[in-house]
């Protein structure tokens, strides 16, 4: 397979796993083998910022060499990868014995692991980055311009993957607070009416009843409502539980 048909073949791989299904580690592990592949190099590791905690992970690597420097630069905090995220720009180290840098420590384990080169790409949209990459070579150098280029649109495809696997979750997420307050709402309008009916007062007087025994017993307005419309012994204080039926 050509050059060409290769890079069409990995831009619609990486496209076509944002359809259903998708699987955020399987999705970066795939960006880095096709990485690897495609350009000048050897072995490559990745690391992404996690959402949750704002702090950034590993999440793959393609060998067991590249899997130890992600995590040296992680515990350490310094490095190619973490710069190339700090900035959202490149950063490449042609030669790890000629290369007086701020990070001693990731170039000597570079060194050890058998690597002479590494270039570092941030994973990016935009003004946002979500992660870095970075891409090992066995021999000194830069990547060249067409390669740094390639690996840069397969890392931002990678980006938008991401972005929007997390749109999705915080919809489907919105989604079920909204059904939740929906479901709320209903239990707490069939609670006024029972309570109304009840007690021979008004829905509104039958709400501040309500609300008032949710408070003071420390419970969820729309729980103290479900245990009214069944009559729970819970609520007792609010309405008599239903009485069992005698067999």
């Amino acid at each position: 397979m050509s050059r060409e048909l290769e890079l069409v073949d990995a831009f619609v791989g990486l496209a076509d796993t944002l359809v259903a299904g998708f699987d955020v580690a399987d999705f970066l592990h795939d960006l880095l083998e096709r990485s690897v592949e495609l350009v000048d190099a050897d072995a490559g590791g990745l690391m992404l910022n996690n959402a949750a905690d704002g702090r950034l992970h590993f999440v793959a690597a393609s060998s067991e060499q590249a899997r130890l420097l992600e995590l040296l630069q992680l515990q350490d905090e310094e490095g190619p990868a973490l710069e190339a995220y700090r900035t959202g720009a490149q950063v490449s180290v042609p030669d790890v014995d000629g290369e007086s840098s701020p990070w001693p420590t990731f170039l000597e384990a570079a060194r050890a692991a058998g690597f002479a080169s590494v270039c570092a790409l941030p994973l990016r949209l935009r003004e946002r980055t979500l992660g870095a990459m970075n891409l090992f070579r066995t021999s000194p150098g830069s990547l060249s311009a067409a390669d740094a280029s390639v690996a840069q649109g397969l890392a931002d495809i990678a980006t938008i993957g991401i972005l929007n696997s997390r749109a999705l979750e915080e919809q489907e997420r919105l989604a079920e607070q909204l059904q939740s307050a929906l479901n709320s709402r209903i239990a707490i309008e069939q609670a006024k009416g029972v309570l109304a009916e009840y007690h021979h007062v008004d829905v509104g007087r039958a709400f501040e009843m309500l609300r008032g025994f949710s408070r003071s017993n420390n419970l969820r307005l729309s729980k103290t409502a479900e245990a009214v419309v069944r009559r729970e012994p819970a609520v007792e204080g609010l309405i008599p539980p239903r009485r069992r039926t005698a067999r």
